[in-house]
């Protein structure tokens, strides 16, 4: 059937299009029905939406679909019915504890990549795989396929090396002194990044601050041959693009079962040959205990042996924020800070911890000693600004050049002792409530740490925003909730445990 094409000027979550439900009964279709709309160079399948009194001889065509159609209004398409995708017979098997072949997996990211599936069926294949577990060999069929459905990086260089933090908690900028530490010792480091999605920072928004990040693949390239490294925002470079879509179905669900392919996907598209896999190890993380996280490690470990990457899995301390900063500005600051003043000393210590584990990792003696070497010679913050240039940042930034939100509430202590617990996810809960990642200058500033010796009087924290509505929001929150606790002293150390495994093809359960 021929139809007019009328631009609805919204975008839907997947490929979506609008017909009065005379049309639809003509062509025997219910709602979510697919059919299969052709334009004069293209064509795309979609799924139906029947609406009461939309023009009879016309078709809804929202932005993204219009876009792969490349139509304009008042254009015709031809419209048909079409047979539901064959992966939906894929998500079927897996509901009755089937496993996933290669080329079952394919079809399934094509499909996905494609916006053949509804938000609804790909909900349906997480939610099967989160009761149900993957076998390593399924995870290693989702992850290929996952690549083989986006783009990669070519770099044409034998040795890459790669960091990626499982995440968990607040103030964790060390991708920002890793990246260059490990680019200015000779070795190339593609660091893609996420933004924010429960936090209040993601690497790609703390580099943001500093620099673009929305650099294609020819951008980033140019970078890392010029620069040896780059952290740039992941999602500007399609790869492994159908683990974006699953991430943003898993999100709403409260579960991820797609982690570990999902993760080293991204690393295989990049060409990655080692990464260091770091485990923050605490309360509100992945792994609360090193029992768990020695399990993670172990899922990563040999997922990766079978696809050629080297993983090194560290468990790293997670009981308070990295530094003192939490929030993008507040974070790009700190990291700056850090790489000419090697200050604070524990986001120092994880992040030379994590590189030179790297370096260890490429045959490197003393790892640790010469990433530090790099850091306290200036070598390393050469490099970044030599990174931050290369991106179209600023070379010459200072910390005080950030902007930071012209309003703040700082809290102070009421009682005499020491810190012993500072709570992760209150504080990042007061970073979001400000405004961050949204608002780059939102956030919080630390001004202790656990171990502390406080007194009544003393700063605690101080929260920055723009608006004072957000702030007088976060008042209340502190009122009945605890983010820093005085007490007895508490020890610490940043880096717990060195995860060693030797592949034995177990399943990968979650």
């Amino acid at each position: 059937m021929d139809l007019k094409v009328v631009i609805l000027p919204y975008e839907s979550a997947h490929y979506t299009i609008v017909l009065d439900q005379s049309v639809a009964k003509k062509l025997d279709l219910r709602p979510n029905d697919r059919v299969r709309v052709v334009s004069r160079s293209h064509e795309v399948i979609a799924t139906v939406t029947i609406a009461k009194e939309f023009p009879s001889d016309s078709i809804g065509i929202y932005l993204n679909v219009s876009r792969i159609l490349q139509v304009n209004e008042g254009e015709i398409v031809q419209v048909e019915p079409t047979e539901p995708p064959r992966s939906l017979n894929v998500i079927r098997k897996k509901l009755a504890r089937g496993k996933i072949t290669f080329e079952e997996a394919k079809q399934l990211m094509q499909d996905i990549v494609g916006g053949v599936l509804s938000e609804v069926e790909i909900a349906a294949l997480v939610t099967a795989i989160h009761f149900q577990g993957m076998s390593i060999d399924e995870a290693y069929n989702l992850t290929v396929a996952m690549v083989e459905t986006g783009r990669r990086l070519s770099l044409n260089r034998p040795t890459i090396l790669d960091k990626h933090s499982l995440g968990g908690v607040p103030g964790d900028k060390t991708s920002l002194l890793v990246v260059p530490i490990i680019a200015s010792l000779g070795f190339t480091i593609p660091k893609t990044s996420s933004r924010a999605i429960t936090s209040p920072a993601g690497t790609a928004d703390r580099m943001e601050a500093i620099a673009p990040v929305n650099l294609s693949i020819e951008e980033m390239t140019r970078v890392i041959e010029k620069t040896n490294g780059c952290i740039v925002w992941g999602g500007a470079l399609n790869l492994a693009p159908a683990d974006d879509i699953i991430i943003r179905v898993e999100y709403p669900l409260g579960i991820d079962p797609f982690f570990v392919p999902s993760i080293l996907a991204k690393k295989l598209a990049v060409g990655s040959t080692h990464v260091v896999l770091d485990v923050p190890t605490g309360r509100g993380t992945k792994a609360r205990t090193l029992e768990e996280a020695r399990r993670i490690s172990y899922d990563f470990i040999e997922l990766g042996s079978m696809l050629g990457i080297k993983i090194q899995a560290v468990s790293t301390y997670a009981e308070e924020p990295v530094g003192y900063a939490v929030g993008p500005a507040l974070e790009a600051r700190e990291a700056l800070q850090a790489l000419s003043s090697l200050k604070p000393l524990d986001l120092v210590d994880k992040a030379v911890s994590l590189a030179g584990t790297l370096l260890e990792m490429v045959g490197i003696q003393n790892g640790y000693e010469i990433a530090f070497e790099a850091l306290r010679t200036g070598k390393a913050e050469k490099k970044f600004r030599q990174i931050i240039e290369a991106q179209g940042g600023n070379p010459e930034v200072k910390p005080e050049d950030i902007p930071l939100g012209d309003k703040t509430l700082t809290i102070y202590s009421e009682e005499d002792g020491f810190v012993y617990f500072i709570d992760n996810p209150t504080i990042a809960l007061v970073g979001k409530m400000a405004g961050a990642p949204i608002d780059k200058g939102a956030g919080v500033l630390l001004h202790v740490k656990i171990g502390d010796r406080v007194k009544p009087g003393d700063p605690l924290f101080t929260v920055y925003s723009y608006s004072s509505a957000k702030l007088q929001a976060v008042e209340r929150l502190l009122e009945t909730s605890k983010a820093v606790g005085i007490g007895k002293i508490a020890g610490r150390k940043m880096l717990l445990e060195k995860v060693s495994f030797t592949p034995s093809r177990p399943l990968l359960e979650r």
